[in-house]
């Protein structure tokens, strides 16, 4: 058997645990999913796995969901944007590329061209950066 990491057991380790968490013997599990306690015996040994119509019911004995009862890693929670640093940075960038429009339709000074390119360019790469 394959070395498993300490927080994920293996299939058949989880089924005895919970099966004993329950406080069900293998002989009453099996008859509540409608298998022999042999079958039972082979999963909490890692011989063989329960059918996949079963897990739904495996899941409902012992009070947990399918992903949990195959050890599913939740899903990551997307990070949460800063609302008032995404607004900052899209009025930056607008504002630069706006400096730069000016600029070229000669309504600035020259000056205000680099700028407003600045600021429009540290703008997007902050919006793009999949750190923040």
């Amino acid at each position: 058997m394959t070395n498993q990491s300490a927080d994920k057991r293996s299939f058949g380790a989880l089924i005895a645990a919970k099966r004993k968490e329950k406080g069900l013997t293998q002989q009453q599990l099996a008859e509540r999913l409608g298998v022999t306690d042999k079958a039972v015996s082979k999963w909490e040994c890692d011989r063989s796995l329960p059918d996949i119509s079963l897990l739904p019911l495996l899941a409902a004995e012992f009070g947990c969901s399918v992903d949990e009862l195959m050890q599913v890693p939740p899903a990551a929670a997307p990070k949460q944007q800063n609302l008032p640093r995404l607004v900052a940075t899209c009025v930056a960038l607008a504002m630069g590329v706006a400096v730069v429009v000016l600029s070229l339709l000669q309504q600035l000074d020259g000056y205000y061209f680099m700028l407003g390119l600045g600021l429009a360019c540290v703008s997007f790469v902050v919006l793009t950066d999949k750190d923040q």
